[in-house]
Parts: structure tokens; sequence; C-alpha cells
């Protein structure tokens, strides 16, 4: 997992009026929790962008007036109509206990079932897992290269070596649908109405 480093600063005061003031400065209320306590600091808006602005997972080292702590981002609190950062929580990790998060899907490979003209499609992004720390994937890459009109893989498809998937094991991550442009033969179709091969996927 790609790491990346954001200071911060302990907030004293956690009243409405000080979370105000601390937004009209550019600063982001965070909270971190997981550890013996909650700390609740704050950080700048530009440190985060990377973090926020992007699909894939980092370990945060924060650095919170002088004291380090290893995270993951949790939760992020964004304004409904401005979509103005609002709140983000984070989470300590501990190497020997497990934490959940969500870990983006990669579909690699052209489909046998798209070269006969069937359309791809992803139906979930993203995946939710529970793994140490040293075993969370940057990503999950689902090869569909086997994949006919009309099969898909699904969450009870997908093994990755010390990762548990924590989403209903029959929900269709990707699947290769029917156009309008592909006529199907009885042989075809019988062919896509067989299951597929266990899905190859690597984590990332």
């Amino acid at each position: 997992m790609k790491s990346i480093e954001i200071a911060g600063v302990k907030r004293e005061g956690l009243a409405k009026q000080d979370t105000k003031t601390a937004r009209k400065n550019d600063l982001i209320p965070c909270v971190l929790y997981g550890g013996s306590e909650n700390v609740h600091f704050t950080v700048a808006v530009l440190d985060v962008r990377k973090l926020i602005y992007t699909p894939e997972v980092y370990m945060v080292k924060l650095n919170i007036d002088g004291k380090t702590y290893d995270a993951v981002m949790r939760e992020i609190q964004s304004h409904p109509v401005t979509d103005k950062l609002l709140h983000i929580d984070f989470i300590e990790v501990n190497p020997e206990k497990a934490i959940t998060l969500d870990i983006p899907v990669n579909i690699v490979g052209t489909s046998e079932g798209q070269k006969q003209g069937g359309k791809l499609v992803v139906k979930m992004k993203k995946l939710q897992i529970k793994a140490l720390a040293k075993d969370i994937p940057d990503a999950i890459e689902l090869d569909v290269t086997p994949l006919n009109i009309g099969q898909d893989i699904r969450v009870k498809d997908v093994a990755i070596k010390g990762v548990q998937l924590l989403d209903s094991p029959n929900n269709i991550i990707v699947g290769i649908r029917v156009t309008r442009n592909v006529v199907e033969t009885p042989a075809e179709a019988a062919k896509a109405a067989a299951p597929p091969a266990a899905a190859a996927a690597t984590a990332k």
C-alpha cells in the first residue's frame, strides 16, 4: 500500500465556533480513532488533496504536533451543495489488528464477449475488505478476458490471500451484457449460460 505524510495540529477547542473558524482558515477538522484515545486535529486543505481526489488507498503517516501515527482515511464529510470538505475521519492502524476499508477495483483485459459485440458493465467500483495492514492491496485487479456474453464475476468468485471480502457473495462486480448488435446462435447462448472460470483476482 502506498503511503503519504500529512502534518496536523491538535485542536484545543471543539465547539461549533472553533470548527467554523478552522474552516474559514482553509483547515479541515479531523479525528483519529481506534487507538488508546481519540485525537482531534486539523489539516490544511492543500495537504490532503492527493489523498482525497484519488481512488487509490494510502497509508497515512500523520504527524500531529510532533507525534506520529499510522492511519488510513475512513470517511469524508462534504457539503451537500458546494462539495467543500467539512470533516475527515482517520482510523489508527495496529499492525496486529485487521481493519475494514473500501478498495478500488481495476478491470483488465478485453473479454471474449466484448470481441463478439457485447458490452462491459461494471457494477462495483470498490470492494469492502477486512485485512491486516500488511495485506491491504492498492487495488483489486480482475481479468475479464475469459468472460463471454451473459457471464459475470461476482464477489464469491474473488479470492485474495489474507483478505476477507465483506460485500454480499452474490453481488455482481462486472459482467458482459448482450447488445442489440449481437445475435446469438443456440450454441453461443449455451456457452454464455455456463458458469465462468474462477476469477483471476490480483492484489496490486
